[in-house]
Parts: structure tokens; C-alpha cells; sequence
């Protein structure tokens, strides 16, 4: 697919095909607006603005570049960042993709530390922070159950897509196993048997 020139329109998608940036000025400040909407976790975040506010990808599509994302290495929001703006711009995209997840925000996690280090000790803070945490996590949550209907569409269909979601919940959250090897063997496993279920 053609790369088209720096700051112009993109052509229209064929009907029901995604949509995408229009420029790189699109791109850098789509994702500082998502950045800045992240406070506890971007996954629910991410979703909404790429999958059901701008189009930019299907669910499917998400699931399969979260899925990248996070087994490379650096925040999955970083890298999913660079390669939805490599896919649509080139080296141009990468980089504006990967400014606006950094420029801004980090203008406000400095003001913030500072401010924090100041009222750090303040027990109305530390309880405010321990309230965001939680709405946080039932954000994440909830947007992992929204994720759960596109399994259907997967090649070892939605039962065994439950069960290793499932798995992975044991091990992770109740057997204390950590992340890499959770990774690693069923990571590792479910491409495998993936790959063999593709395979001609």
C-alpha cells in the first residue's frame, strides 16, 4: 500500500473496511488525547478511541495487535502506538504516533510528581489514589469482557479462547506465576496450535 505524503487526507476506506488516520497531525494528536485519558491503565481507553470512536480497527484487528504489542518488548500502548503509525505513514507515522503518546504526557507526569511530592504524605491524597486504582481496575476488567464476543471469530473458536483466558487468570492472578512464563508456555502454546489450525 502507497504511503501518501505528509500531512494529506487519506483516501477513503472501501466500504466496511477500517478507517484511517487523515494525516500526521491525525495521528499525533488522536493518541496525545488517548494518553491523556489513561490515568490506572489505557487498555479500555485504547479500545474505545481506535475500535468504536475513530475506526481505525476492527475488534479483531485490536485484539491481534494488543496481542503483538504485548509480547514485545516496552508498554504495549507505546508499541501498538508506533505500529499503527508505521502501517499508515511509514517511519513519518511511527514517530508521530510514538510523540503524541509522549510529549504532552510527559509535561503532566512532571507536574504531577511535583505536586505529588508535595502532598504525598497528605492521607486524603494516598486515599484518592487508592480510589482511582480501583475504578481502574474495573475499567480494565470491563473492557476484557467486551473483548470476549470477537473470540468467535478466532481460529480455535470461542470455547477454547474462554478456556485459555481463563488459564491464564489462574495462573496470573490466583497461582502468582509470573507474566514471562505465563507468556512464554501459553503464549507460546496457543500460537503454536493457532499455527497448526491455520495450516493448510
Amino acid at each position: 500500500m502507497p504511503v501518501p505524503p505528509s500531512g494529506a487526507v487519506a483516501d477513503a476506506a472501501p466500504p466496511g473496511a477500517p478507517a484511517r488516520p487523515e494525516s500526521l497531525a491525525d495521528l499525533f494528536f488522536s493518541f496525545t488525547i488517548l494518553a491523556l485519558q489513561g490515568f490506572g491503565g489505557v487498555l479500555a481507553v485504547v479500545q474505545r478511541e481506535l475500535v468504536e470512536r475513530k475506526r481505525w480497527l476492527t475488534q479483531e484487528q485490536f485484539i491481534e495487535d494488543w496481542a503483538v504489542a504485548q509480547v514485545l518488548p516496552g508498554p504495549n500502548v507505546i508499541n501498538l502506538a508506533l505500529m499503527l503509525g508505521d502501517r499508515h505513514f511509514g517511519l513519518r507515522g511511527a514517530i508521530a504516533g510514538l510523540a503524541g503518546m509522549l510529549v504532552v504526557p510527559l509535561a503532566v507526569i512532571l507536574a504531577l510528581a511535583v505536586l505529588h511530592a508535595h502532598f504525598a504524605n497528605d492521607p486524603r491524597v494516598a486515599g484518592a489514589l487508592r480510589g482511582m486504582s480501583t475504578v481502574a481496575g474495573g475499567v480494565i476488567a470491563a473492557t476484557g469482557v467486551k473483548l470476549i464476543p470477537s473470540l468467535r471469530a478466532h481460529p480455535l473458536g470461542f470455547a477454547a479462547g474462554v478456556g485459555i483466558a481463563a488459564l491464564v487468570f489462574v495462573l496470573i492472578a490466583l497461582a502468582r506465576v509470573p507474566l514471562g512464563w505465563v507468556l512464554l508456555l501459553v503464549g507460546g502454546g496457543a500460537c503454536v496450535w493457532t499455527f497448526t489450525r491455520l495450516r493448510p
